[in-house]
């Protein structure tokens, strides 16, 4: 203890003799941090640095920790206040001191800080007007629900305050502290396509070469089907993050018809497990057209994909419940799927699929014949139930939320709440790549690599697995029953970037890839909540320099850190 005691007081003594003396603490300014990750003016708040010592400095470049666990203990970072209990003054630290192995809160700007600097780009103060836009380039919509407390703080802001369409920062950090980790991650471009603005422009170049494809014909074995115009043609997409892009007719409502029947697998694998829900019925590609009258070797319908399968799985939800609380279930499901965007039921298609499905109820007697229903099941009410889910109405901006909750493993991308289990989103993503596009289905598989799901109604239900999931529709079918312009749309999509599950090959041939930034491989920093964004965005681009003292007499060896701007390298 006393040697301990002697080495420390001989460590402060040295610290505290005036310049020209064997050293000196020596005042610098804060690194510029913020200009180096943000692009914005250095921050003027001063921190201490080491004195001068004789020894050779060691450079390391960039960040010496993974942010949330803070550096190691011989790369602790000085505290902005010169020092407490756990630190030598000028922000030496004894090794093998022990203490608190994170950087102290004071000596990092906050995040709020942070990303006033990097709009205002050395303003005062922030327009509405580019907030919102910066916002929008980032693929969030201010409709998200995840911004709600920040867009409702900024409406009352701006009508509160006489200068109503400008944020100096103090208005600008009360608006955005609520949701400061999701702007910050947006701004930061951590989202899973960082370059978004670039991305969505090949996607609407994409959508025009499609649009100019012709041929096809809108169903028409469903009445109310025939009257929607061949001309109608939409996309939608929304990552597993929550950025949002459509062109087209995104608006416009249509019926799911068979793009339901995945959802409602999911659901009922979701309530009752897998191996229930397998007893009813297989997992094999049928290789009949989906409305065909036949069974496996097993007596089972072959898949959930095709009519028989949808029919069996219909009547596992909810079982012993009245049609009209099944629908009321399922309904709060796809709503929950969508992000509560808009899910809707036509009456209309309900009654015209009602009045013109033969095929459905001599396929529904067929399985009551074989026993395919859970016992005491009512095989009418079931069909009803049947043709009402094909009845629900989704847009496309609603139903790329849908796929989207797929992809991101059953959490609901905008609103972070979990709708389905992992188990049940699995399987319903294995049998969408082998069995969702009809008798295109290998095809499909081949060349566009992907999980889907299409249906009369003109739509294709297209998951890209921890990216994205895309809605595309137009009315005109191909002899194959999918859309026309949809096919097209996820070829040229799979030819343009590296989303075909085998593209990511060793030793095949470079495509896009918008996960990638720069051709950069995307970059994991663990866990984003304050603490961590907060420490990477600051110990970004900068650099830490290792200082030893070369006397050997000291028992305790003593390291230093400090952090200059890279102004300050050489």
């Amino acid at each position: 203890m006393r040697v301990w005691s002697s080495v420390l007081l001989r460590e402060l003594m040295r610290l505290g003799q005036p310049a020209g003396g064997g050293g000196s603490a020596v005042r610098r300014p804060l690194a510029p941090f913020a200009a180096a990750a943000w692009g914005a003016g250095s921050l003027p708040s001063p921190c201490w640095g080491p004195p001068p010592v004789r020894s050779v400095c060691t450079r390391s470049e960039g960040a010496l920790q993974e942010p949330g666990k803070g550096p190691p203990l011989s790369a602790r970072a000085p505290p902005a206040d010169g020092g407490n209990n756990n630190h030598l003054n000028g922000g030496q630290e004894l090794a093998g001191a022990g203490g608190d192995n994170k950087m102290k809160q004071g000596l990092l700007p906050s995040l709020e800080d942070l990303l006033f600097y990097t709009i205002a780009e050395g303003q005062e103060k922030i327009p509405v007007h580019k907030f919102i836009t910066a916002l929008k380039s980032t693929g969030l919509r201010t409709s998200d629900p995840r911004l709600k407390e920040c867009m409702d703080m900024l409406r009352l802001t701006l009508q509160t305050t006489s200068d109503g369409v400008m944020l100096d920062k103090d208005l600008f950090k009360k608006c955005v502290q609520s949701n400061i980790v999701l702007l910050t991650q947006a701004f930061r471009r951590k989202f899973v396509i960082p370059d978004f603005m670039s991305f969505t422009s090949h996607i609407d170049e994409l959508y025009e070469s499609a649009k100019k494809q012709s041929g096809g014909q809108v169903a028409d074995y469903i009445p109310q089907l025939a009257k929607f115009s061949p001309d109608l043609w939409g996309v939608s997409l929304c990552t597993v993050d929550g950025q949002r892009h459509s062109v087209g007719d995104t608006k416009v409502p249509f019926c799911l018809q068979s793009c339901v029947k995945p959802l409602k697998y999911a659901v009922a694998v979701n309530d009752l497990g897998t191996e229930y829900v397998h007893r009813y019925v297989g997992k094999e590609p049928s290789g009949l057209r989906f409305n065909k009258l036949f069974l496996n070797e097993d007596d089972k319908p072959h898949n959930p994909m095709v009519n028989a399968g949808a029919i069996v799985i219909t009547s596992l939800i909810k079982q012993g419940a009245n049609n009209a609380e099944k629908f009321d279930y399922m309904m709060q499901f796809m709503n929950n799927m969508a992000g509560n965007e808009y899910v809707g039921f036509s009456n209309a298609t309900f009654q015209s699929e009602r009045e013109s499905g033969d095929r459905n109820f001599a396929i529904g007697y067929y399985l009551k014949e074989k026993k395919c229903f859970p016992e005491g099941t009512d095989m009418v009410a079931v069909l009803d139930f049947y043709f009402q889910l094909c009845s629900i109405e989704v847009t496309c901006e609603s139903a790329s939320v849908m796929a989207a909750t797929l992809a991101n493993g059953g959490f609901c991308p905008i609103t972070g709440e979990r709708v389905l289990s992992p188990e049940a989103v699995r399987n319903t993503l294995s049998l969408m790549h082998s069995c969702g596009m009809y008798d295109f289905s290998g095809q499909f598989a081949f060349h566009v690599g992907l999980p889907a799901k299409s249906g009369v109604a003109g739509g294709i239900l297209l998951v890209v697995p921890n990216v994205m999931g895309l809605m595309c529709w137009s009315p005109p079918l191909d002899k194959m029953g999918n859309s026309v312009k949809g096919i097209h749309l996820c070829h040229d999509l799979v030819s343009l970037c590296n989303f075909h599950n085998y593209d990511n090959l060793r030793h095949f041939a470079k495509k896009l890839d918008p996960r990638r930034e720069g051709g950069d491989q995307r970059h994991s920093f663990g866990p984003l909540d304050y603490e961590s964004l907060q420490q990477e965005l600051a110990l970004k681009d900068t650099v830490w320099k290792k200082v030893s003292p070369e006397s050997n007499e000291d028992i305790f060896r003593t390291i230093v850190y400090r952090m200059e701007g890279r102004g300050e390298q050489n």
